[in-house]
């Protein structure tokens, strides 16, 4: 075990699941994790590969056989010999030879294979191991995993995300929210130290965005791509506007669409539709893109990273930091949908949580003193949708304020 490892939450269910019988894939952006989670999780592998190195990965590419012969080459005592293969995605031969070994003997191997996209896979088809793999991610740190103040409470109220952490482990340490809207959650970023993060940013940006998606896209015209880049980070968290980003980064409509799902495909954004379960006819429904990590949002944008973004304009951050938290946490429960609520009267509610038969609409502001006109919309919405009882105002109040009957503010260390 590393002893410079800190707790993730999904460990300990990762840890739960290798066990289990089948091939494990682990997806996740660079600078997530991934490897130093198996790492730490893994301490008796018999085989383990690394891709990303040029040499080992056209070593498998020119003759894929050659995985094969070295898993069989492997002496087996009973135990189930473990094979990690990391970014695994730069050789998808490897998933058939994988298929190959496994349907052969289902108890002598365990793989585990991890990987920063899966646009390739996607793209070409590659076996995914269907009956035969489960498919795991993770994400830039969440509230549980990188605490707010020691003196502040942690319990969630909108969407509790269980842990039992051990004491003995060293956790990622505790800050505040204008630290984590100026260098975002990426635990590659944040242990750095605070005079670096943003140089370090600017390169993940610059050097990982540009080999990982020259590598897994055929983009022809690398200006353009880049100014849609600039573009597509700078409207993080806003509907998106196909036609105006067509117009600036001089690309067709066509091409910024692809674009977008490229950014999902490696990891790095996602989309959130438009709420579509009310009975109003004037609701809009163009899905909202976010980059999955601010700190990552800043260095595309081409932004240098720190606290004076976020005294410029905190609001937009903020709501922001909210929506990918509350993302994160459905994810890796694997249950509920994560929507905006805007109608063209201009009631607007910036999330919608649908979780376990509930449906919780949540405003966020960046304010110490919420007052009952920020619930107003949160009120009419749930006058209007009988599964939303009660709403949330998320802010920066020291305790939690009942603003209406169903409404009530919550420090954002309460989410």
């Amino acid at each position: 075990m590393d002893s410079d490892f800190c707790a993730r939450w999904f460990q300990s269910k990762m840890s739960t699941l290798v066990a289990k019988p089948y091939v494990h894939i682990l997806f996740g952006a660079r600078q997530t994790g991934k490897t130093s989670l198996l790492k730490n999780l893994i301490s008796n592998s018999k085989l383990w590969y690394n891709l990303a190195d040029p040499q080992e990965r056209n070593r498998h590419i020119t003759d894929p056989a050659t995985f094969i012969r070295e898993c069989r080459a492997l002496p087996f005592k009973g135990e189930p010999l473990l094979v990690v293969i990391d970014e695994a995605q730069t050789a998808p031969s490897i998933f058939d030879s994988i298929q190959v070994l496994y349907d052969t003997d289902k108890t002598r191997f365990r793989f585990v294979l991890c990987g920063s996209s899966a646009r390739k896979l996607r793209t070409t088809g590659s076996n995914l191991l269907p009956g035969r793999s489960m498919m795991h991610h993770l994400y830039p740190l969440v509230l549980c995993e990188r605490p707010a103040t020691s003196s502040m409470t942690t319990d969630s109220l909108i969407l509790p995300l269980t842990w039992e952490k051990n004491p003995s482990e060293p956790t990622f340490p505790a800050t505040d929210i204008e630290e984590r809207l100026a260098y975002g959650d990426l635990p590659g970023i944040i242990c750095l130290p605070s005079e670096d993060r943003s140089d370090v940013l600017r390169s993940y940006a610059n050097i990982y965005l540009e080999e990982e998606i020259r590598r897994e896209a055929n983009i022809r015209d690398w200006n353009a791509f880049i100014n849609f880049l600039r573009l597509a980070s700078t409207y993080s968290g806003e509907m998106v506007n196909y036609s105006a980003i067509s117009r600036e980064a001089g690309v067709s409509i066509t091409t910024i669409k692809s674009h977008y799902q490229l950014l999902e495909d490696i990891f790095v954004g996602f989309s959130v539709p438009g709420f579509t379960g009310s009975t109003r006819k004037a609701l809009l429904s163009t899905p909202k893109f976010y980059f999955i990590d601010l700190g990552l949002r800043h260095a595309a944008a081409g932004l240098v990273a720190g606290k004076n973004i976020v005294s410029a304009n905190p609001g937009p951050l903020f709501e922001q930091w909210v929506g990918l938290e509350l993302w994160k946490r459905m994810h890796y429960l694997k249950e509920g949908k994560l929507s905006y609520f805007r109608a063209k009267s201009g009631m607007e509610i910036d999330y919608i949580v649908e979780f376990r038969e509930k449906i919780i609409p949540v405003e966020v502001k960046w304010t110490k003193t919420p007052s009952v006109r920020d619930a107003r919309h949160i009120g009419s919405f749930i006058d209007e949708i009988p599964q939303a009882t009660h709403g949330f105002v998320v802010c920066r109040c020291p305790r939690p304020q009942l603003l209406k009957e169903n409404v009530t503010a919550i420090p954002w260390w309460m989410i």
